[in-house]
C-alpha cells in the first residue's frame, strides 16, 4: 500500500504485507486506512522520539520487552513470537523509502511467519493501531493443524487354517 498527497505527486509512505499476513491484521489496516484520519506524519520531517513513542505506546503500555541494539529498537511480546522493530539509520534516511518499521510475528524479525514492512512516514496512528492489534494477540497465534484421520485399509482376513485332514479322528477319554 503506498499513500499520495496528489495522484501525481511523491510517495509519501508505503506499507508491504506478506502473503501470509493473517485477515484480522489486514482488516484492521484497511479500517485505519477507511477512516482517513491516519495522516500525521508530515512528509519530509524526521522520525523523532515522539513518533516512535506514538507508535509504539500500546506495547509499552502491555509490558512489551524493549530493547535497543545499535540501529534497531525493538518491542517484542512477553512470549517472544510478536514484536515491532524501528531502524533508527533507515528513519534518518527517509527520501530513500528502506524499511523502518517492522510488525512481525513468528520467530524472529528476521524469520517471521508474516510481517509488515512500512517506510520513515508511515503514520504512526497505524502503527499505534497494528501494535494494538498485536498486544491483543490477533496474528500470534499459531494455528493449530488438523490432524488427518487414519486411514483404515480394510484387507480380506487371511482364510482360517484348518487341521490337517488325517481320516482318524482322536479322542481322549476322561
Amino acid at each position: 500500500m503506498a499513500a499520495y498527497e496528489t495522484p501525481v505527486s511523491d510517495r509519501m509512505w508505503v506499507l508491504t504485507a506478506t502473503a501470509a499476513t493473517p485477515a484480522p491484521v489486514l482488516q484492521e489496516l484497511l479500517d485505519h486506512l477507511a477512516d482517513g484520519d491516519g495522516w500525521d506524519t508530515v512528509v519530509g520531517a524526521v522520525v523523532d522520539e515522539k513518533t516512535v513513542a506514538a507508535a509504539t505506546q500500546p506495547l509499552s503500555d502491555a509490558g512489551w520487552k524493549h530493547t535497543v541494539d545499535g540501529r534497531w529498537i525493538g518491542w517484542t511480546s512477553p512470549a517472544g513470537d510478536a514484536g515491532v522493530r524501528f531502524d533508527a539509520f533507515a528513519a534518518q534516511h527517509p527520501s530513500q523509502n528502506l524499511a523502518t518499521w517492522t510488525v512481525w510475528a513468528g520467530l524472529s524479525p528476521d524469520r517471521p511467519t508474516w510481517a509488515l514492512t512500512g517506510s520513515p512516514h508511515t503514520p504512526s496512528s497505524l502503527l499505534a493501531d497494528l501494535s494494538k492489534t498485536l498486544t491483543h494477540g490477533t496474528g500470534t497465534r499459531r494455528t493449530k493443524t488438523a490432524r488427518r484421520p487414519l486411514s483404515v485399509r480394510l484387507r480380506p482376513s487371511p482364510p482360517a487354517i484348518s487341521p490337517p485332514a488325517t481320516g482318524h479322528t482322536i479322542s481322549r477319554g476322561l
